[in-house]
């Protein structure tokens, strides 16, 4: 089975769960978040809302769903921080000196972006977490940069609370019609990468802006 026949079978497989045991529901719908974090292509936007959706026919209920989807969530976060904390931090700078000026980054810019990771890396996984496409990838730079194992699990985990609660809600509100969610969430999601993408252009006419002057001090 590859990966488009597996996204068409996906919400018949929650479906069978959910028919064949309440709890194997909230199971596969904990496996299937996890699933979703772990392979990109897998899009929360047909898992929680078709949750949502058992929900609102009165099979599932709202707590324990959208519990297995922050449980399936951040389960599937970590591999891809833990791929980010293996990325040596010594060999990256030996890199970097080596072939960094071919890409206009320097050892000295990595810890500056390490500084600059710790004091918005909060911000940048709680909001990465509410982007599709965006969310999963967030944890890589998150374990590159070292931010600590605590804070990014908590902020993982509030970013992603309101990611499940959002699109749990849609799907009650949609009924039927939950699978048209993405209309109804382009909107919020827009917003969002809209103000991400902002904040990155910011960092990078700042970074601009600071070799200038060093440059003219020079």
């Amino acid at each position: 089975m590859n990966i488009a026949e597996f996204l068409t079978s996906l919400p018949d497989l929650i479906g069978a769960a959910v028919e064949s045991n309440q709890w194997f529901g909230y199971g596969a719908i904990l496996i299937a978040m996890f699933l979703e974090n772990l392979f990109p292509p897998i899009p929360s936007e047909i898992i929680m809302p078709l949750g949502g959706f058992y929900v609102y026919q009165g099979q599932l209920h709202f707590l324990p769903v959208v519990f297995a989807g922050l449980i399936g969530t951040l389960l599937g976060a970590l591999p891809w921080y833990g791929i980010g904390r293996l990325v040596n931090e010594e060999k990256l700078e030996n890199w970097l000196r080596k072939y960094g000026n071919y890409f206009g980054i320097s050892p000295i810019e990595l810890q500056r972006s390490r500084s600059w990771f710790d004091r918005h890396g909060n911000a940048l996984v709680f909001w990465g977490r509410l982007v599709p496409g965006i969310r999963t990838l967030i944890s890589v730079p998150a374990g590159i940069e070292l931010m600590p194992f605590l804070p990014f699990i908590i902020w993982t985990a509030a970013g992603s609370l309101v990611w499940t609660i959002l699109l749990t809600v849609a799907g009650i509100f949609l009924g039927e019609s939950y699978s048209n969610v993405e209309v109804w969430l382009e909107p919020i999601s827009g917003s969002i990468k809209v103000l991400l993408l902002f904040t990155a252009l910011s960092l990078v006419v700042w970074v601009l802006i600071r070799r200038i002057f060093t440059k003219k001090k020079n």
